[in-house]
């Protein structure tokens, strides 16, 4: 009976001193308002404690409000870990490798502030993923039938929460599955490029990173593991037949002169990241006409480069003829940018397209719940969505990891 005692006293202790308790400004009205969207947690594929709703349904119907602060205050807490990719839905892999956790104190302090100010709804929307492509998500999840669609739905929809909630107004996001990267302006896709992406031997990370940068004609600094499969033998052995192709060895390692035949193109980003992973050109372009672009060994190649490196230059004052004339000259060329874009290389099967629907994409690293044969991975329609129309993705590359 004691020892009891003693563990009613001190969980009645910890949830008296959490800050859920401490919040006074909790209304019968303000908690209908979070159950509303605990309510509908489920249909983002977010599995809450049991009970979360219904205590605090019998709550607020007491009209309690100290009884309505605790359970309001913690069920609030859980809820944004859960948008926030912390709980309540598939743990963060070891292989993804951007976080966009919140942890406690700012949600707390964003909550006491929004209870204040009249602005909870506000607030929960700032915390939950904003992105048009999780909300298509939500959709296709609740009319999907299929049980393997819903679970791979389900671990996209993680994997959105497992992004900043904001992106940025102007960013780059490659999808590894889809073998594409678009840019994103202001909410709205502005235009989209095939990308040739790492082998499942060699993978491309999940990541993310600013471009400060872009570097036309490039050198390619060739990795030792990739000289070893015989540009090392090729350089000691015909040492004229290897500068032929643009092969040197100088200062200790083995690279690649600017050229037609340089693995990287004629551009790459300068784009800082501890994977040793770049986007760039290629020499090799007629690989973009394949389907299936799982070729690198690790790098992200870009299709039709040039008119991307002229997209993301435009508001640098660069046209295209004044970068077609720099890479004229075979000279490498760093032109920064004046503002820093975000990029994020990430992993989607379930691929928003761009009428609204959701196409599902082959699982080619194995990290979806569930395997779907090539029938079952149909589209999913949306006929409710106006199409988005994004520049020509036409097709035409090897790499810095490549």
């Amino acid at each position: 009976m004691l020892l009891r005692f003693l563990v009613l006293f001190l969980a009645a202790a910890l949830l008296a001193s959490s800050p859920a308790a401490a919040q006074t400004g909790w209304t019968p009205a303000k908690a209908e308002n979070l159950l509303r969207w605990i309510e509908r947690a489920p249909g983002e594929g977010i599995t809450l404690p049991a009970g979360t709703d219904t205590r605090l349904r019998v709550a607020i119907d007491s009209g309690d409000r100290k009884r309505i602060a605790p359970l309001a205050g913690n069920a609030a807490l859980t809820l944004m870990r859960a948008w926030r990719g912390r709980c309540c839905g598939s743990e963060r892999p070891a292989w993804w490798h951007i976080d966009g956790s919140v942890d406690d104190e700012a949600l707390w302090a964003g909550l006491e502030e929004a209870l204040a100010a009249n602005r909870l709804d506000l607030y929960l929307r700032s915390v939950r993923p904003s992105h048009p492509h999780y909300e298509a998500l939500v959709d296709a999840l609740e009319r999907e039938t299929h049980a393997g669609r819903q679970a791979v739905i389900r671990a996209n929809l993680a994997r959105w929460r497992w992004l900043p909630p904001r992106l940025g107004k102007r960013y780059l996001m490659v999808n590894i599955a889809a073998q594409e990267l678009t840019l994103w302006e202001n909410g709205k896709p502005r235009e989209q490029w095939r990308v040739i992406v790492g082998k499942p031997v060699t993978r491309t990370p999940v990541f993310t990173t600013q471009v400060s940068g872009v570097v036309l004609n490039p050198w390619w600094e060739i990795p030792s593991s990739i000289a070893a499969e015989g540009i090392a033998s090729l350089v000691q052995r015909n040492p004229a037949a290897a500068r032929a192709r643009g092969y040197v060895y100088q200062n200790g390692r083995y690279r690649q002169m600017p050229g037609d035949n340089n693995a990287l193109g004629r551009m790459k980003l300068v784009m800082p990241n501890p994977y040793s992973v770049f986007l760039h050109d290629t020499s090799n372009r007629k690989l973009f006409a394949e389907e299936d672009r799982f070729f690198s060994h690790g790098c992200v190649r870009v299709d039709r480069a040039l008119s991307f490196v002229e997209t993301l230059l435009v508001g640098d004052g660069w046209d295209p003829a004044e970068v077609q004339a720099e890479v004229a000259k075979d000279e490498t060329h760093t032109i920064i940018l004046s503002q820093p874009i975000p990029l994020y290389v990430t992993y989607f099967t379930a691929q928003v397209e761009n009428g609204g629907g959701v196409r599902f994409r082959e699982d080619t690293y194995r990290r979806d719940p569930v395997s779907l044969a090539p029938e079952e991975r149909v589209a999913l329609a949306r006929a409710d969505h106006p199409p988005v129309l994004l520049g020509d993705a036409a097709t035409g590359s090897k790499s810095c990891k490549s």
